[in-house]
């Protein structure tokens, strides 16, 4: 009986191994996780089903948002074997910055409310990486916060505000503080209409009810950590002469009036004079503006339907690549914002023309779901999903991913 047994032990012992324990709560979602849908499946399990939605949502019918994503999945990749890929280069170089990937991470406003730690967390784990981090003007940290614990490539992001004091001060510490590129949003003329926060009755900041309180304490873990981790507010916003009232509370309804529907062409004149950086315009969604960013002399051009948030009904950004990069492509960098998911996508995109692709939901997705680990996660999949990608499609650098790449999807 005791040979058979220690048989049994050995027999056990040659095809398994003993799952390591792992202690820590962010550590164990992360493993229970393969992907990006999967991170969203976690960050909706614990964040307050209003806060999930904010991220989440799009505007009315979300048919944008989910065409962003979709475009991607039209995509077939054609690949070519036996091309001896032991050696895999996804480097490339953007506003003569050279980077691991061809990655942004785009701008997200209010941070804090997916982790306590919000732009910070984000801002050291994309430094890990060598890529840049967008701050948005509408951050819950400020350009100064994190400047201090962020040594990587960092960009901000700028709105065409009625009061130009104000955006002139955004920009001017910016520069002091290293920022290398300025992204200014160009789609915000008026706000779209989010249908999911407004069956919730959500607003940012968020307004205090039986439903949030409700929410509250189905979630504990993030609410302990949203109580104890300080006052929320728009920490860009709050300036001197705001001082007293520079709570989120008050700044919304400040910063609410601030967008301005008469921005124009004319403007991007007005940030050349204060910028010495690179310009990045935000929000491009057709070949013609595309051509227009050309004339205004701006370095780079997201193509972007902020994430479906504005016009539903506008172009995936994916499907604006390949007529954007025929018309203006060598002009300016041309980056693709908008239904990333996958280290695949980021190819795809490259083979149409892009220079490369930004990411917002997938980011804060890993945020509420882990931290500032998910991040680091995250991260880690584009780079190890784009290598793999690659490989398997038998291009060892970006010189090689090309239009014959891709094809679109026969329809069935």
């Amino acid at each position: 009986m005791t040979t058979l047994l220690a048989s049994a032990v050995e027999t056990v012992r040659s095809v398994t191994r003993f799952e390591r324990i792992e202690l820590r709560p962010s550590r164990r979602r992360l493993q229970r996780a393969a992907n990006v849908d999967d991170l969203r499946r976690i960050a909706r399990r614990r964040l307050p089903r209003g806060i999930f939605d904010y991220i989440d949502g799009a505007a009315e019918d979300e048919r944008t948002c989910r065409r962003n994503v979709s475009a991607f999945e039209e995509l077939e990749l054609e690949p070519n074997v036996l091309r001896d890929v032991s050696e895999i280069d996804t480097a490339s170089t953007l506003f003569g910055r050279r980077l691991p990937l061809p990655l942004v991470l785009a701008p997200t406003g209010f941070t804090r409310i997916a982790d306590s730690e919000g732009e910070l967390a984000v801002a050291r784990a994309a430094a890990r990486h060598g890529l840049p981090y967008t701050l948005s003007t509408l951050s819950t940290r400020s350009i100064e916060e994190v400047g201090a614990v962020s040594t990587g490539p960092k960009w901000f992001q700028a709105y065409v505000w009625r009061d130009r004091g104000l955006v002139a001060d955004m920009v001017s510490r910016a520069a002091d503080q290293g920022y290398e590129a300025l992204v200014i949003t160009v789609d915000t003329a008026v706000f779209g209409r989010r249908e999911r926060d407004v069956r919730r009755g959500y607003t940012l900041p968020p307004k205090l009810g039986p439903g949030t309180v409700v929410d509250g304490v189905l979630h504990p873990a993030w609410t302990k950590a949203f109580l104890t981790g300080g006052p929320i507010t728009f920490a860009n916003v709050d300036t001197a002469e705001l001082s007293g009232s520079g709570s989120a509370v008050v700044l919304a309804d400040y910063i609410n009036d601030q967008f301005d529907p008469a921005l124009s062409w004319d403007d991007i004149a007005w940030f050349r004079d204060r910028w010495p950086g690179p310009i990045v315009l935000k929000g491009i969604q057709s070949v013609s503006d595309a051509e227009r960013a050309v004339a205004a002399g701006v370095e780079g051009i997201a193509l972007s339907n902020h994430g479906g948030r504005q016009l539903d009904g506008a172009p995936a950004a994916l499907d604006l690549v390949e007529p954007v990069a025929q018309a203006v492509g060598g002009s300016v960098a041309i980056i693709c914002d908008g239904g990333v998911r996958r280290g695949s996508d980021i190819v795809k995109a490259l083979a149409l023309g892009a220079d490369a692709c930004s990411i917002g939901r997938a980011y804060l997705y890993a945020l509420g779901a882990a931290g500032e680990p998910g991040v680091d996660w995250v991260l880690d999949q584009f780079g190890t999903g784009m290598r793999r990608t690659m490989a398997l499609c038998g291009r060892r650098s970006l010189a090689e991913i090309d239009r014959d790449l891709v094809r679109r999807r026969p329809e069935t």
